[in-house]
């Protein structure tokens, strides 16, 4: 343990120096988190809304003062049939509302009547939220012209969204945000760390000095943990202050999942590092093995249920993958570990895992 200390203090020496490698650790992943934070939403909002009125009665511009009130909708323009196509190919409004010319007479009859709602179909997610939209506008209303008793239904459906009562998708993004950006911050930080002491021709003088190769590992470890831990809570309560990201669990609970989940990325770092020559191909490999699996293969934003089964069989190696369902029962559900201890298991085995392997190739190195 003397042996990793000394090489740990050597490490927080050289970090110290480099300040702008410092600012990148600390501050740059609270800048992704506002980025990427702000950006990736998919609470739709201001979708460019015409309307055809064929009906022009006060019926017809109650349903468009719904439309444009609710928040959803902004109302560009009042066309015809004839300008309709052309507005959606050009992307000038992305939903049209026609509103047939019998609809207040319908309404107050008592008869049913049908608006059309036209959707731009080109960005699947987008048409799919604004047709939701629009269809819970008009059914609700519809409920202003019922009887004033209608008939009871013998079946009523009571809708409770758990954890995330309001549907927000920051809530499910923020913490995929916090793991991707752990994850890569980690992982690039460490595979530069060894290929800088062979670039710099002192990796012979470590040779030479009465040090094992796993003393080297776990002393390269530890200041860039500490650095990682102080960031990554950093984005947490960044998240909390701007996002609203609710804590319901354990913060001593949140501490053991996040310190698994970065020695495993410190010790992917690590492993890299190893095995590159210079710092071009270090980050280049580090951008591949933790970029591309944290975003794609990990939950984080595509469900790892839908994906097919080779693929499934891939994300077992995603470390992501576990943390991310640790943290979102954490933050989100206030679980105990008892929920997701097979998730932290899995962690501490891939940790054991990739320090092991760094372990091996730099003792082959060291020989």
């Amino acid at each position: 343990m003397k042996k990793a200390a000394a090489v740990a203090r050597k490490e927080f020496r050289q970090i110290a120096r480099d300040k702008r490698t410092l600012m990148i650790l600390l501050f740059v992943p609270v800048f992704f988190l506002l980025l990427y934070g702000y950006a990736l939403n998919w609470d739709i909002r201001h979708v460019r809304l015409a309307v055809e009125d064929r009906d022009h009665t006060p019926e017809s511009r109650s349903i468009i003062s719904a439309f444009v009130n609710s928040g959803y909708f902004d109302l560009v323009a009042s066309v015809d049939a004839a300008h309709i196509t052309p507005l959606m190919d050009s992307n000038e409004v992305r939903v049209v509302i026609v509103i047939p010319p019998d609809l207040g007479r319908s309404l107050q009859t008592g008869k049913r009547v049908a608006v059309q709602v036209l959707v731009n179909g080109d960005n699947a997610n987008t048409a799919t939220t604004a047709m939701a939209y629009a269809v819970t506008i008009l059914q609700s209303e519809s409920m202003k012209y019922q009887p004033a008793v209608p008939a009871t239904p013998l079946v009523a459906v009571e809708p409770r969204v758990w954890y995330n009562p309001e549907l927000r998708s920051t809530l499910f993004l923020v913490p995929g945000l916090i793991a991707y950006i752990a994850m890569i911050t980690a992982v690039v930080s460490t595979a530069l760390s060894i290929v800088k002491e062979k670039e710099r021709g002192t990796m012979e003088q470590v040779r030479m000095a009465p040090l094992n190769a796993s003393a080297f590992v776990v002393g390269k470890t530890v200041p860039y943990f500490l650095i990682s831990l102080a960031s990554a809570f950093g984005i947490i309560l960044a998240a909390m202050a701007l996002f609203g990201l609710p804590m319901r669990g354990s913060w001593a609970l949140l501490l053991v999942a996040l310190s698994l989940f970065l020695v495993g990325a410190l010790g992917l770092g690590l492993l890299i590092s190893s095995a590159a020559d210079n710092q071009q191909v270090a980050f280049q490999l580090a951008m591949l093995a933790s970029f591309l699996p944290t975003l794609m293969l990990s939950g984080f934003i595509f469900p790892i249920s839908s994906m097919p089964v080779f693929l499934r069989a891939i994300t077992y190696g995603v470390p992501a993958r576990y943390f991310l369902i640790a943290l979102r029962g954490i933050v989100l559900k206030g679980t105990g570990v008892d929920a997701f201890w097979i998730d932290l298991v899995a962690l501490a085995i891939f940790d054991v895992l990739v320090l092991t392997l760094a372990s091996v190739r730099l003792r082959r190195q060291w020989t």
